[in-house]
């Protein structure tokens, strides 16, 4: 029963990846062409590959992200690549009023918005969580409600356009693993925000779909620097990653599994064999590069 539950468990986690990675319908470059389209944490990693992306299809793009300088570079390649139009605006997604500001200097510049791709996150670590609430809180700030923050303001744009909101989360929120406590409460709020919203969108017929992309581990910078001492596992490339969440977002996809096989399988896993799952993801770890904390002051040890 055990060899069978095996092999069956990865059969039917690449049944399901064919569903979630191939969409609905057929996609086209051209399906983006003119549309206008917000980007943010588009200054590197695969917020920039989507933005290079999307001015190969000829959109608009509004970029924005923490760093002006890399923005404005980001930009100007879009440019030479052929975006139909190209902006950015830099700043601080802790600051709710700056998302807000995103959204309209959208409505400013183009009158309307067809995408919205929320793709921003807050620098955190792969550690012992060591009790620090503000960091908590600030990565609420900046994962969570700065996107809530942003698809508020920008949702009468998208009901007029029956636009497509695209949330870039992780494998993380879905499945709780070591060293990711507070990254991985605010992605799991955005699971909880946005299926619910989801729902609400069905009831009240408003026809602006809501594509949540659960990516697993990717070559970005940040996540190589970040996890590479710690986890045996090779990450995929941002360049694939991002034009399957452009695609994803295009085709109206309820969610994105990327890479496919392994973030459905992981799904399976947590479904059927949740004790297993959890001993294969410690297994994974190379624990002896994690750095343990201090014990508290006054234990006696």
């Amino acid at each position: 029963m055990w060899l069978l539950l095996m092999v069956l468990i990865p059969l039917l986690g690449l049944a399901l990846a064919v569903y979630f990675y191939s969409g609905h319908g057929n996609f086209s470059k051209e399906m983006l062409r003119g549309k206008r389209v917000l980007v943010t944490g588009a200054s590197s990693g695969i917020g920039e590959q989507m933005a290079y992306h999307l001015a190969r299809m000829g959109a608009h793009v509004l970029l924005t992200a923490w760093t002006d300088t890399k923005l404005e570079q980001v930009m100007e390649k879009c440019l030479d690549l052929g975006a139909a139009s190209a902006r950015y605006m830099s700043g601080s997604m802790e600051n709710t009023a700056f998302a807000e500001e995103v959204v309209k200097e959208a409505e400013n510049t183009w009158g309307g918005l067809d995408m919205l791709i929320l793709n921003h996150i807050g620098q955190t670590f792969y550690d012992f969580f060591n009790g620090d609430v503000a960091h908590v809180r600030k990565l609420m700030e900046i994962n969570f409600l700065s996107y809530v923050a942003m698809t508020a303001a920008a949702l009468p744009m998208l009901e007029e356009s029956k636009g497509s909101i695209v949330v870039v989360s992780s494998v993380s929120g879905k499945v709780a693993s070591p060293f990711v406590a507070p990254y991985s409460a605010s992605k799991f709020a955005l699971e909880g925000f946005f299926s619910s919203l989801r729902h609400e969108f069905i009831i009240k017929n408003i026809n602006v779909s809501i594509t949540l992309c659960i990516l697993g581990y990717i070559n970005t910078e940040s996540a190589v620097r970040a996890v590479s001492h710690a986890v045996k596992l090779k990450p995929a490339p941002k360049e694939e990653c991002a034009l399957e969440i452009i695609r994803s977002g295009v085709l109206r996809q309820r969610e994105l599994h990327y890479p496919a096989s392994t973030v459905t399988t992981t799904l399976l896993l947590r479904n059927l064999a949740p004790r297993l799952l959890d001993s294969l993801i410690r297994s994974s770890i190379q624990l002896e590069n994690i750095k343990r904390p201090p014990p508290p002051q006054g234990s006696g040890h």
